[in-house]
C-alpha cells in the first residue's frame, strides 16, 4: 500500500506520520491535514496514553521541515490545542528559527500561550521586545498576557460564559459581569464593538471582546466582529476571519469574500478568510473558492484547496471535517 492509499480513519500512528510528512511524495494536501487532525487527537490523550500522545507530538513536529507554510502553521496551531506540554520545546524552536515564515512563527508563539507554558515566557518576552515583525510582537504580547492571566486571581474569580467552542483561544472572553450593566443585547454588543475597535486599549482586552462577541454569536454580534476588518493589524484581522470559520454564520460571507479578494491584504488574513468560507460552505462560497486555486500567493492557493475539501465535507453526510 502506498502512502496515498492509506485509510486515515484506520491508520496506525506510523502510517499517519507517513501521510502527514508526505513520505511517498504524492499525498494530497487535504489528506495530510486529515492525518494531522487525527494525530492531534492522539496527542491530546496525555492523561490516558502518555506514550502514544508524546509520540504523536513528535511525529507532528517532523512536519516543521516541510515547505508548505499553510501546513506548518496548522501544525503549530494543532500542537497548542493538544494541552500536551511535550509540544513546548518544538514550538520554542520554531519561534526561535528566523528562517521560518512569519505566519508559522506567529502560530508557534500563539500555541505556547495556548499551552500556558510558563517556561516559554523569557523567549516570548525576547521576541515581544526585539522581533522586527509586528505580527510576531503582537502574538508574543498576547501569549504572555494569556499565560499571566491563567496564573492570576482573575482567572479564578471571573465568571466566563461557557463557550460552545472547544478551542483554546489567544484570550479568554470578557467576563459576563462586564456586560451586566445592560440588559439590552444591542447595547451590550455595541459596547463590545467599541472595545474591539479601540486601538488605545490593550490588545489582550480587545481580543477578549472579540471572543465574547463570538460566544454571543448572533447576526448582530457577527456584524460587529466584521467591523474589525478595518483594523490595520493583519494579526487582528486574521483572528476575526478564524472566528467566522468557527461561527459558520452566512451573514459573514460578504465580508470574508471581500477580504479574500483584496490582494493588498496579508496572506495570513486571506488564507483564514478562505478557510472560513470552506467551513460556512454556502452555495456562493464554492465559485469564490474555486477562483483562488491559481492565486499568486501559495498560502492562499493551498487554503483554497483545503477550503474546498472542507466545503465538500460540510455538504456531505460526514459527521465532521476534523477533530480539532
Amino acid at each position: 500500500m502506498t502512502t496515498s492509499e492509506i485509510n486515515i480513519d484506520t491508520a496506525t500512528l506510523e502510517q499517519l506520520r507517513d501521510v502527514l510528512i508526505n513520505k511517498s511524495g504524492d499525498v494530497k494536501l487535504a489528506n495530510r491535514f486529515r492525518a494531522l487532525f487525527n494525530l492531534k487527537s492522539i496527542g491530546s490523550e496525555q492523561e490516558t496514553n502518555a506514550e502514544n500522545a508524546d509520540k504523536a507530538i513528535e511525529y507532528i513536529a517532523e512536519s516543521f521541515k516541510d515547505n508548505s507554510e499553510l501546513l506548518k502553521h496548522e501544525v503549530a496551531y494543532v500542537m497548542g490545542q493538544t494541552k500536551n506540554l511535550h509540544a513546548a520545546p518544538y514550538l520554542r524552536q520554531v519561534l526561535d528559527d528566523l528562517d521560518q515564515q512569519i505566519m508559522v512563527r506567529h502560530e508557534a508563539a500563539e500555541a505556547l500561550g495556548a499551552l500556558g507554558d510558563s517556561e516559554s515566557l523569557p523567549l516570548l518576552k525576547k521576541y515581544y521586545d526585539e522581533d522586527p515583525a509586528l505580527e510576531i510582537r503582537q502574538t508574543c504580547e498576547l501569549a504572555i498576557e494569556r499565560i499571566n492571566w491563567e496564573n492570576s486571581d482573575a482567572a479564578k474569580n471571573e465568571t466566563l460564559e461557557k463557550s460552545l467552542y472547544t478551542s483554546i483561544d489567544p484570550a479568554p472572553p470578557l467576563p459576563t459581569e462586564e456586560d451586566n450593566d445592560s440588559s439590552n443585547i444591542s447595547a451590550k454588543i455595541e459596547k463590545l464593538r467599541l472595545i474591539l475597535n479601540d486601538q488605545s486599549r490593550p490588545l489582550f482586552e480587545r481580543y477578549r471582546a472579540m471572543f465574547r462577541l463570538r460566544d454571543l454569536g448572533s447576526d448582530e454580534a457577527c456584524l460587529a466582529l466584521a467591523s474589525g476588518f478595518e483594523d490595520p493589524s493583519a494579526l487582528f484581522k486574521h483572528e476575526i476571519a478564524y472566528v467566522f470559520g468557527q461561527l459558520c454564520n452566512p451573514v459573514t460571507v460578504p465580508s470574508l469574500i471581500k477580504v479574500l479578494q483584496d490582494e493588498r491584504e496579508a496572506g495570513m488574513v486571506r488564507h483564514e478568510a478562505a478557510e472560513a468560507l470552506g467551513s460556512i460552505a454556502t452555495d456562493e462560497c464554492l465559485p469564490v473558492l474555486q477562483s483562488f486555486l491559481e492565486d499568486k500567493e501559495q498560502v492562499v492557493r493551498d487554503s483554497a484547496v483545503v477550503a474546498l475539501d472542507m466545503y465538500e465535507y460540510e455538504n456531505s453526510n460526514e459527521l465532521e471535517y476534523a477533530t480539532v
